[in-house]
């Protein structure tokens, strides 16, 4: 008999798992910090790929619900030079090889697919610790404990399983994104929306770069992307929205208007999103009765994999519960030996792209890389 499935993080990976444990009958709870689904946006567009996050989402018997969140048309992309000429141009071919879904719409159809009272909020974690047996203990604040007899850290790049089985922590990459919002686009901002495009915009230069999305209603979601040592970023007061978008548009002098307007014109102060990594190819020994899964076990640069790679792992991992009744072990053991040489790739495939796009053959070595994964 399987015991029930304690699950930390209610991101996409930790509600994927709970879905296929469902699936399969076994019952999990998901303890998750935040107070409330609403509690915060969940970010902008993903694009989900056939060979994982799809993979994962027919796992949890939920291709039909993801089909209906689709962004028709996101799959557009072009590539532009930091005047906006169009470099490279590949219109939506209707494939949904990599369909577009908003990530707070994915997450809704999995949180709406588990049976009510499976998700725990306002319940954070401060810390875990091993009780013997394969058991441990979870505390949160507020003073109260569960007791697990399979924990599964879904709690992303800050995890507080992770100490359980590695002593690796996250170190900056050197490499920063800044995070901006323009709404209404098609009537406020016509000449940035038509440069963009219906999809995907990318302009890629050594060390600096945009990266703008079209998301539904008129949005142009934005990722400024900067190398810069941790200091430059500390230096900037991001609380100050008008000083901060100025600071992060200088390093872009002399670029299009159009393409600095995605900067300078953005509602709200911009984000900045420092990129942590762990070490490549993190692995631990097996540690009875707790495993992880996404960010939590393998963070690595952003290279549009992250939310498929934590939904695949998270698939893999409740499929090898459900193969394996009653043996915690032998179904950790399985999801770990497929996972952790997939990781391993995955890492070396996320520095690659990273480097495509902000190394020194910007941006003619991301246009190669593209159209040759395109074919």
């Amino acid at each position: 008999m399987t015991p029930p499935v304690t699950i930390i993080g209610a991101g996409l990976g930790g509600l994927t798992l709970a879905r296929v444990l469902h699936v399969h009958g076994i019952p999990a709870t998901v303890y998750e910090a935040e107070p409330s689904a609403q509690a915060r946006t969940q970010g902008g567009q993903l694009d989900i790929h056939e060979h994982n996050g799809q993979v994962a989402l027919a796992a949890a018997h939920l291709t039909a619900e993801f089909r209906a969140i689709i962004h028709e048309g996101a799959e557009a992309t072009r590539a532009l030079d930091e005047h906006g000429t169009v470099l490279f141009e590949a219109p939506d071919d209707g494939t949904a090889r990599r369909p577009e879904v908003l990530r707070g719409d994915l997450r809704r159809i999995l949180i709406d697919s588990l049976p009510a009272g499976t998700i725990q909020w306002g319940r954070k974690v401060t810390g875990v610790r091993t009780l013997g047996d394969g058991r441990t203990e979870v505390a949160f604040a507020r003073g109260s404990t569960v007791c697990a007899a399979l924990l599964v850290g879904a709690d992303g790049a800050w995890s507080k399983v992770r100490p359980l089985l590695s002593a690796a922590t996250p170190e900056y990459s050197g490499t920063t994104f800044v995070e901006t919002y323009l709404h209404d686009v098609d009537e406020r901002h016509p000449a940035t929306a038509k440069l963009v495009g219906d999809g995907v915009m990318f302009v890629l230069t050594p060390g600096r770069g945009i990266v703008a999305h079209r998301e539904a209603g008129g949005v142009l979601h934005a990722y400024v992307q900067l190398r810069r040592p941790a200091e430059w970023v500390a230096g900037i007061d991001f609380t100050d929205a008008a000083a901060a978008a100025a600071r992060v548009a200088a390093e872009f002098d002399g670029w299009a208007p159009e393409l600095t307007a995605l900067i300078t014109e953005g509602e709200g102060a911009p984000v900045p999103r420092m990129i942590y990594t762990l070490p490549d190819g993190h692995r631990w020994d097996r540690v009875p009765g707790v495993t992880l899964l996404g960010d939590a076990a393998h963070l690595m640069p952003p290279a549009g994999e992250g939310a498929n790679l934590a939904m695949l792992d998270a698939a893999e991992l409740g499929l090898a519960v459900a193969a394996h009744p009653g043996d915690i072990e032998a179904a950790l053991t399985t999801y770990e030996a497929t996972m952790f040489p997939r990781s391993a790739s995955e890492y070396a495939d996320a520095h690659e792209l990273l480097d495509l796009c902000l190394g020194d053959r910007a941006p003619s070595g991301f246009i190669e890389f593209f159209t040759g994964a395109a074919r």
